[in-house]
């Protein structure tokens, strides 16, 4: 045994180690829901200390574990307590964290079934869940991916496969030199990461027909025609900017019989369908033919965490295609069918502990509670001179602008530097706006009515300036 082997031996089965992990861990999480948001100036410059040469020398656990604390702790984002509204990041379910710690110690690689049972059984546990729960076609299954940018990736292919089979061309065998044209259709509110997987699908975001979009970033229906079995639709669960849904029930029965194949991008929206006030916004979406959608945003799973599922797993697993000589297969789920990588974490596991910790009723509730407080932030920026409101809040979004876009900015910027929560800034309709993002469990009316105070504040601020 080497000296090297002895020190990871004597490390691995040493519980100090992990046991002050664990201390560090809970000392984070007991100060989330109080400390800043954001970062301190002072804990930013700090980072500095992480700057040196590659060690020559191995180093000391403990010693690397306090340095991370020390100096990495003050330096998150506050994400897991209830008011970071800035890109739309969920929290975490205490379940969840807890299940991923104990699958890091199991750390399983989760390609086959051979590789993996537990991760392959909670996997087809959680898809047949999923199918329930956005009443989905008996015949889906899911991938578990990285985010709903892999999930996008994974259902365009799937449609790529599908419709150039379509035309009698098979693009894993011949590719694409002379295959067949798909005509690809998006609306132009469509997410950036639907133009990023189509550039790197190679439909080429010239080629897309970019649909207008109505006032709330909805695709206009009546402006989609001539749908045929070459054609790829893609749908949004969820403008990342209004939190607006397109009419699926409309669209759908616009295709049907044309063989076009539909795919819905639902990254945080999707959720709505867990909502017993809020599923009218997703009525129809079993119509579809594929389907994208993140954990770690609405169902608070730890990062990182996005599902794709698919009614046509022909076209899915043929996209995804992948053999070997010493791949073992078997009769049960082997999931590197349902996913680009072979060699990947459990991320399913944490996902079906939070999903059989909630149960429906706890979902809806969860997700039910994210739209009230949106409400509750609009209406109060509603009734305060200075703030102008954009969208409807239909489901957890809200868009706020000042006066003018200098003002706007300006007032971010205090809010961002004030640190009691944390928004972030975009575009809507040619102008600058404020997004705020309600996507924690842990958000309460408490840290609403505090981050009212911070806008005020800050406006206020920004006017004497």
């Amino acid at each position: 045994m080497t000296a090297l082997q002895k020190k990871l031996f004597a490390e691995m089965l040493d519980e100090n180690l992990f046991n002050q992990a664990t201390i560090f861990g809970n000392e984070y999480k007991q100060k989330a829901f109080e400390r800043n948001v954001y970062p301190t100036e002072e804990a930013l410059k700090d980072l500095n200390f992480f700057d040196e040469p590659m060690p020559d020398k191995t180093s000391d656990g403990k010693e690397i574990l306090n340095t991370l604390n020390q100096y990495g702790s003050p330096a998150t984002l506050t994400t897991i307590g209830g008011r970071y509204f800035g890109f739309v990041i969920g929290s975490v379910i205490p379940v969840g964290m807890a299940a991923k710690i104990l699958a890091t110690f199991w750390d399983q690689n989760c390609g086959m079934f051979v590789s993996s049972p537990i991760t392959a059984k909670l996997e087809t546990i959680a898809e047949q869940w999923l199918k329930s729960i956005f009443n989905l076609p008996a015949e889906t299954v899911a991938g578990f991916v990285s985010g709903t940018s892999m999930a996008n990736f994974c259902g365009l292919a799937a449609a790529r496969y599908r419709l150039l089979k379509n035309q009698g061309w098979d693009i894993n065998k011949s590719g694409f030199t002379n295959a067949p044209k798909i005509r690809v259709i998006a609306s132009k509110e469509a997410h950036s990461t639907i133009l990023k997987m189509t550039s790197i699908l190679g439909f080429g975001q010239d080629t897309i027909e970019y649909i207008d979009a109505d006032e709330q970033g909805r695709i206009r229906t009546e402006l989609i025609n001539n749908l045929d079995n070459k054609t790829l639709l893609i749908l949004q669960a969820g403008n990342v900017n209004s939190g607006s849904f397109d009419d699926f029930s409309s669209i759908c029965k616009k295709a049907k019989g044309t063989g076009a194949w539909i795919h819905i991008d639902g990254a945080f929206g999707l959720w709505a369908a867990a909502s017993k006030k809020l599923n009218h916004l997703t009525t129809d979406i079993e119509f579809a033919n594929s389907w994208a959608v993140d954990g770690h945003k609405t169902l608070n799973t730890p990062y990182d965490s996005g599902i794709v599922m698919c009614s046509d797993k022909e076209a899915l697993t043929s996209a995804l295609h992948m053999s070997a000589g010493y791949i073992v297969l078997s009769e049960d789920r082997d999931s590197m069918f349902y996913t680009p990588e072979m060699s990947r974490r459990s991320r399913g596991i944490e996902l079906w502990a939070i999903l059989k910790y909630l149960g429906r009723e706890g979902l809806d509730e969860m997700i039910e509670e994210m739209h009230i407080r949106a409400k509750q932030f609009s209406d109060a920026l509603s009734n305060i001179d200075g703030f102008e409101v954009m969208n409807d809040i239909v489901f957890n979004q809200v868009l706020v602008k000042c006066a003018s876009d200098e003002l706007t900015n300006t007032v971010l910027k205090n809010i961002q530097t004030d640190r009691v929560c944390w928004v972030g800034g975009s575009i809507w309709k040619g102008v600058k706006v404020i997004r705020i993002s309600i996507c924690s469990w842990a958000t309460t009316e408490n840290d609403i009515n505090l981050s009212i105070d911070s806008f005020k504040r800050s406006l206020e601020k920004a006017l004497k300036e």
